[in-house]
């Protein structure tokens, strides 16, 4: 029995353990099967990656490509030490206020992490404020000490120039008042400033002037405040007329900023006219007698009655040939030198101007201790001279891409616009939501001002028919557009050289008029615009060399030579014809008038020369030192454009109108005052000095 119950539990313990075993072989089993069905799952996936393999592969092909096109872009420089960022506003750039753009500098500044600086480009930078710098300043106290040695008295001196600053007053206000609602850049309200203090100067000089000389040939004051308001008063506003006209036409160019520059700087111009002739006969009528010195006040006195009568409407001049004397004067004893010598010095100037090119200024035109001018060079050191004007290209698609498809297209046409010349790198920016429209920064090898960055843009543009061909894009120049700040630069410059030829036909067609009208001649207005021509020529070949060639750098802070400012060559024909218009009609009126009381033309063109000579240097000295006093302005914009009048009316009024004309009309001779009879009847007679009134006229 005990044998039996061992075996009985030997069986029991068995049948135990097979269980078990069978209970291991299942679990065995279960985790074969387990394995067997990972094992198939995991062929499954590995089937199903084996079958997006390929097209992993292309969309990293893709990816390549693109970042082979993007290599050299960069925002942190190769030895971390330079960091650039780019400020996104909501609105286009040029829309954005200035003030939006001084808080963002402002608070960039302000709270960087210790031991970081910060530069601010160009773009963030614009300011209206400081108008006048010390350049300004200076170049206004030299042309009051010029009065003075003029005139002989401080009160005498000081009413022009405080009636220019007056007129500018009024100007700037209302310019600045109309800047918070009108776009307009730092060099508008500086423009009327310069032309309100140089012409409202000169305006209420030459009115000051005519009174002073009627009272010292013994004139009653305020019959002379009148005949004086009366011609020269006439004159100035003929005068004024015509460079607010020529102002005013800077609109036919059809680009909107410098049609304001125009019509501010005329409005400063029309307030300069109305302080002129109105504001200094009141101020001369006050002040009385001690418009004269007292020397001459003394001398006035001692001449007592003997001034009753004395005519005064011939040149002074005159008196000589009357009296048998033989009058001279260097242009008409010389008339060949005078004019080889003046149309050389004029011609040599101008030589530089056959390699003008036109652009806008960029940092690297900006003051060497300005934050400017060291973004600009620490962005070229860091991550080249591009990086300071960023190309932006947008692709617009005949059809809609997704996926693949989209990154495949971006990769082509990032790889297309890299292998153009000059292209440094190409990152795609963005795509529209539509998926019609993918956005591109290009990076330049260039700078933004080089002309090889001009060249650039019409390459890229030009790729447009093959991108159409090759990728979908739209046909023509929809298929790919360039914009940003670089290219828009461009298209104005060259929007400006188109329309320059036009606006010179129209300012020259608008002289001859206006020449005729007032000395009825051929031969006199067809001179007078030649010379215009030459003294335009000759201010633009002074200013390429400068500016372009860095010539005399040194003196004008030109230490990156770049283009010449697009639209200073427009502005320059437009204001310097009003200019010239001036001088010619003081200088050559006389000249007529002497012709008409009798005078032959030599004796005539002596005459009216020596007569108006005194206020014509006078006056045009103050403008040479009024607009150089700009040239060295502290706003880059500026200085070009002072540079640039101060030598237009250094070679137009010294040497054109005070030389080359005198010496051409003095060879010509009788027929310089030649007219059609038919042409003569049908003119207006248009009085412009008042001579009608003058001769009507005599000193009790």
């Amino acid at each position: 029995a005990a044998q039996a119950q061992a075996g009985v539990d030997a069986a029991s313990a068995g049948i135990a353990q097979a269980t078990a075993g069978i209970a291991q072989l299942k679990a065995a089993q279960q985790t074969i099967d387990d394995n067997q069905a990972q094992l198939t799952s995991g062929k499954l996936a590995l089937h199903q990656a084996a079958d997006k393999l390929p097209a992993a592969e292309k969309k990293l092909y893709q990816g390549q490509r693109i970042l082979a096109a993007a290599t050299n872009f960069r925002t942190v420089s190769k030895d971390n030490s330079i960091a650039q960022a780019n400020v996104v506003f909501k609105l286009p750039t040029d829309s954005v206020d200035v003030a939006t753009k001084k808080a963002v500098g402002s608070y960039l500044t302000a709270h960087v992490p210790a031991g970081v600086g910060v530069e601010l480009s160009k773009d963030l930078t614009q300011s209206m404020e400081g108008i006048l710098g010390v350049g300004e300043i200076v170049g206004l106290l030299v042309a009051a000490v010029v009065l003075f040695l003029m005139l002989g008295t401080f009160i005498a001196a000081g009413l022009p120039v405080l009636a220019a600053i007056l007129g500018v007053g009024i100007g700037a206000t209302i310019t600045m008042t109309l800047a918070s609602v009108i776009d307009m850049g730092s060099t508008t309200p500086t423009l009327g400033v310069m032309l309100g203090l140089a012409v409202g100067i000169d305006y209420s000089l030459f009115i000051l002037n005519r009174h002073r000389r009627q009272l010292k040939a013994g004139m009653e004051l305020r019959e002379s405040i009148a005949l004086a308001n009366g011609t020269s008063g006439n004159a100035v506003f003929f005068a004024g007329l015509t460079v607010i006209i020529a102002l005013v036409a800077l609109n036919l160019t059809g680009i909107g900023f410098l049609g304001l520059m125009g019509d501010f700087a005329a409005l400063s111009i029309f307030i300069g006219v109305l302080m002129a002739v109105t504001f200094t006969p009141a101020i001369i009528s006050r002040l009385g007698m001690r418009v004269l010195s007292r020397k001459e006040r003394k001398a006035l006195a001692a001449l007592g009655d003997s001034a009753v009568s004395v005519h005064t409407d011939a040149p002074a001049a005159s008196t000589d040939a009357v009296a048998g004397k033989k009058p001279s004067y260097f242009a008409a004893k010389r008339p060949w030198l005078a004019i080889l010598g003046a149309t050389a010095v004029l011609v040599i100037a101008a030589i530089p101007l056959a390699s003008m090119r036109l652009g806008l200024p960029d940092g690297s035109s900006e003051p060497l201790d300005s934050t400017q001018y060291k973004a600009y060079t620490l962005a070229t050191k860091a991550f080249g001279a591009g990086s300071n004007g960023m190309i932006v290209a947008v692709a617009s698609l005949e059809k809609p891409v997704t996926g693949y498809q989209q990154l495949k297209t971006e990769a082509d046409l990032a790889t297309e616009i890299a292998a153009v010349k000059g292209v440094s790198a190409v990152v795609p920016a963005s795509v529209s939501k539509d998926k019609t429209k993918i956005l591109f920064t290009v990076l330049p090898k260039s700078g933004p001002a080089n002309v090889h960055t001009e060249t650039l843009v019409r390459d890229l543009r030009a790729l447009s028919p093959k991108l159409a061909a090759k990728y979908g894009t739209l046909p023509g120049e929809k298929g790919l557009g360039i914009t940003g700040l670089v290219a828009s630069n461009i298209d104005v410059s060259a929007k400006l050289s188109s329309a320059l030829p036009l606006y010179m036909g129209t300012v020259l067609v608008l002289s001859l008029i206006v020449l005729i009208l007032v000395f009825r001649s051929i031969l006199v207005p067809l001179i007078a615009s030649v010379g215009f021509l030459l003294s335009v020529a000759a201010t633009m070949g002074v200013v390429v060399a400068v500016y372009q060639f860095g010539f005399l750098g040194n003196i004008f802070d030109v230490h990156d030579p770049a283009p010449v400012l697009s639209f200073l060559p427009t502005m320059l024909i437009g204001i310097l014809f009003g200019l010239a218009m001036d001088y010619q009609l003081f200088l050559v009126s006389g000249m007529r008038e002497a012709y008409i009381h009798g005078l032959n033309a030599r004796d005539a063109v002596i005459a009216g020369a020596r007569s108006g000579s005194t206020v014509v240097v006078a006056a045009a000295s103050i403008m040479v030192f009024v607009f150089g006093g700009f040239a060295f302005s502290h706003l880059t914009q500026v200085r070009p454009i002072g540079l640039g009048l101060a030598v237009g009316v250094l070679a137009d009024a010294f040497l054109v109108r005070m030389i080359l004309i005198p010496a051409l009309m003095t060879l010509l001779g009788k027929s310089a005052w030649w007219i059609p009879k038919w042409l003569d009847k049908i003119l207006p007679d248009v009085d412009v000095e008042g001579a009608k009134l003058e001769r009507t006229h005599h000193i009790h």
